[in-house]
């Protein structure tokens, strides 16, 4: 079987993936910060990543921060895949980087067209976000009595887990280059997520839609960060509401 090493490999999704490859018998490495033995930050490089990348035939590059630093990582990761003879590198992405000017989208975008033009074998997968995240913000702007929301934007949420088998796919395959985007299976509008989450945790808000300006509230309005013609995901908001709080209406686990 194929040596593989995940970066972020300790990360929602990473982990999933390792635990992927590993049950399909490959080995496999898992560098973050503070991951043993190979303790790597790609922001820095350096000899500790060239020892974990020895050997390695496949690279999946997960691990990535909303501090800044992805393009960074990425060309020090590439440096050191090219430097150890790695064939495949498989990189995961968000849809929409190129359509909305977000400052971590634009990060992403650029660390993408580092991948492309890197001269290694690679694939991309751009997903949708994951329930988690839209969870995250929900919780965010539940705090105040009254949750308000960007009017007229709708999201695609997709199960992590799902995205984390699709990634195995790749990696343990050939380079396919941009691959199709994966997308939850409904575009939802985000007053309705927040509904449903405000419902499965028992909170009690009101719920004020807010128009907003800016081109980056244009690009979500537009549905730039959407992908309703790849709605390949099969796990719902609902059901992951479900597995996650119980069915229960505690506020205080939401």
């Amino acid at each position: 079987m194929t040596t593989i090493l995940v970066t972020g490999g300790t990360g929602t999704l990473g982990r999933l993936v390792t635990e992927r490859l590993r049950a399909a018998g490959h080995e496999v490495r898992v560098i973050s910060r503070h991951s043993e033995p190979y303790a790597v930050d790609l922001r820095e490089g350096g000899s500790g990543l060239d020892t974990a990348l020895a050997g390695v035939e496949t690279v999946v590059h997960c691990a990535t921060t909303q501090r800044g630093g992805d393009e960074r990582s990425a060309a020090n990761l590439i440096a050191a895949a090219k430097r150890a003879g790695v064939a495949h590198l498989v990189y995961i992405s968000i849809v929409g980087v190129d359509r909305v000017p977000l400052g971590y989208y634009r990060s992403k975008l650029a660390a993408e067209k580092l991948v492309e033009e890197s001269g290694l074998g690679w694939t991309v997968l751009r997903a949708t976000q994951f329930h988690d995240l839209v969870v995250q913000m929900l919780q965010a702007l539940a705090k105040l009595p009254v949750a308000l929301l960007p009017g007229h934007v709708s999201d695609q949420p997709v199960e992590v887990a799902e995205v984390a088998d699709r990634l195995a796919e790749l990696a343990a395959g050939p380079p396919a280059g941009r691959v199709p985007d994966m997308g939850g299976p409904q575009v939802r509008t985000f007053e309705s997520l927040a509904r449903a989450y405000l419902d499965a945790t028992g909170r009690r808000r009101a719920v004020v839609n807010v128009p907003l300006a800016g081109k980056t509230y244009r690009a979500l309005r537009e549905g730039g960060h959407l992908a309703p013609e790849h709605a390949v995901g099969k796990g719902t908001f609902e059901e992951y509401l479900a597995a996650r709080f119980g069915g229960g209406r505690d506020g205080r686990r939401g």
